[in-house]
């Protein structure tokens, strides 16, 4: 288990928190198999009930470590922790509920596209600069984000990489609430033990029903994945690293 992400369980909601404020929550491949654990084992067990997905004040996540893009664009090994990840988000049985306060970039936004209520403070910003970097979306983001806001909000999310706002986001079904920073852990808390106190089999029927069949989600993140790795290992994306990393010294 990594100690950059926290799981906690308060009765029958299993938390489990992103907890590297010194990278801004970035996310390596250590903490995708703890997240992809947390979510598997919480499914098995009926004394969980809601998972919950949390960051840190000022950083949800700022995506993807970049460290670990660098080394697989420069030939390093590419592991399977993030699709183990992504399967075991896709493909939950349980509700998720999830809370934003600050950046939220690359998975850190598409994550939420597979949760079923997520609030946000009014200083959020959702990005996706896939495109950026010369790669491409994932978490089956270019699915599921045009399903749920339609093609030209989806494109200037996931091609553009335009940042939205929390009103943006919510206004693109994105997120579902907007709340102050010193109330969103509470309206997190508070909704997923709403929700854990309804009737468990009912519960899990009824969010079957409103996502519909996960088959062609995990497709979709399977074949994003095989043109994810093509791009990170090309020399465009090489580039537009070293470039990144180049301005981020700088700056």
């Amino acid at each position: 288990m990594s100690d950059h992400v926290l799981v906690e369980r308060h009765g029958a909601v299993q938390i489990v928190r992103l907890n590297r404020p010194d990278k801004k929550n970035a996310i390596t491949r250590a903490m995708y198999a703890t997240m992809a654990a947390a979510l598997t084992d919480g499914d098995a067990d009926d004394a969980v009930r809601v998972h919950v997905f949390l960051g840190r004040e000022g950083a949800f996540s700022s995506g993807n470590d970049l460290q670990d893009f660098l080394a697989v664009a420069t030939g390093g090994e590419h592991g399977g922790e993030v699709f183990d990840f992504l399967k075991a988000l896709a493909s939950a049985k349980k509700p998720i509920v999830s809370g934003v306060d600050g950046l939220a970039i690359g998975i850190g936004t598409t994550i939420h596209l597979h949760c079923d209520l997520t609030f946000a403070t009014p200083g959020s910003l959702f990005r996706t600069p896939f495109v950026d970097l010369a790669l491409v979306p994932e978490a089956a983001s270019s699915l599921l984000a045009p399903q749920i806001m339609g093609h030209q909000r989806a494109f200037a999310l996931l091609g553009m990489g335009e940042g939205f706002s929390a009103e943006q986001a919510r206004d693109a079904g994105l997120i579902w609430k907007v709340v102050e920073a010193g109330e969103l852990e509470d309206a997190v808390l508070r909704s997923a033990r709403d929700l854990a106190a309804k009737p468990p089999k009912a519960l899990q029927l009824a969010r079957k029903l409103v996502k519909g069949p996960r088959e062609p989600v995990i497709e979709r993140i399977k074949e994003e994945g095989a043109l994810f790795s093509e791009q990170l290992t090309s020399d465009e994306a090489k580039e537009a690293f070293m470039a990144f990393m180049s301005r981020k010294k700088s700056a």
